[in-house]
């Protein structure tokens, strides 16, 4: 199976702290793939790095995707701004047109058969601000479909919605499966990946295992992760790289 991405030796720092210590990994290409790991494990991090977000990056990111798209947590989103369901998800084909431009025809046709897609036909005039956490989720999911990603990034897709949007989600995510994209998501609810993702990256800061969840999430595995993150010093500098000897 090819990799989607290669972690060789990354280290992310904040000031100076690591926040990501030294991860070597593979992410199968076409594949879902969740990173789990305990709380302030590094996971948004290492999903901020990917995108090159995050502050300081020592190591390499190996990337083949040509298209990545994102999902942030729905915390980090301002939802005041006075904008509606339709013009949210023609955000997704911002690329396309940029800050000057306008939406064609095919945009506006694609974003209501996104809107449709995830099950709010009807809601296109509807100002986000009047939604449901449920709802919103939606959209920003119907915004992905536009960006037409090799790769889709996801940091907690399903925190605080309702089991009945989780299943229409899921389903958006299998579809973009078959379709031979690669989804990496962030996620807390273990019995959810063991039944839906075939691929795991556990994280503790550092990288206690990666590769097929039946493995990854072992008792075993989940008991070391969870005493990594407890004996982590948040204090501590980043280490440094021992120099190579030369001959």
């Amino acid at each position: 199976m090819s990799a989607a991405l290669r972690l060789v030796d990354l280290t992310v720092s904040y000031d100076r702290h690591p926040a990501v210590h030294h991860v070597s990994a593979e992410i199968p290409a076409a594949e879902m793939t969740a990173i789990v790991g305990p709380n302030g494990a590094g996971k948004s991090t290492l999903l901020k790095a990917l995108l090159g977000l995050a502050p300081r990056i020592e190591g390499r990111i190996e990337c083949s995707a040509r298209r990545i798209a994102y999902l942030p947590q729905q915390a980090e989103i301002d939802r005041s701004f006075p904008i509606s369901v339709l013009d949210t998800v023609l955000l997704g084909r911002w690329s396309r047109f940029g800050a000057f431009g306008g939406a064609g025809r095919v945009d506006v046709h694609d974003a209501h058969h996104a809107i449709e897609s995830v099950g709010l036909g009807g809601f296109e005039r509807r100002p986000i601000d009047t939604l449901s956490v449920g709802q919103f989720q939606r959209v920003l999911f119907a915004r992905l479909l536009l960006q037409d990603a090799d790769l889709v990034l996801l940091d907690e897709p399903f925190a605080a919605i309702d089991s009945k949007t989780v299943a229409d989600l899921m389903d958006v995510i299998r579809r973009w499966r078959s379709e031979q994209r690669t989804v990496i998501a962030v996620l807390h609810d273990l019995d959810q990946v063991r039944r839906d993702f075939p691929n795991s990256l556990l994280l503790a800061r550092e990288l206690v295992d990666s590769g097929p969840t039946a493995r990854v999430l072992s008792a075993e595995n989940l008991l070391r992760a969870r005493a990594m993150a407890e004996a982590w010093d948040e204090q501590a500098g980043a280490c440094e790289v021992p120099l190579r000897r030369t001959a």
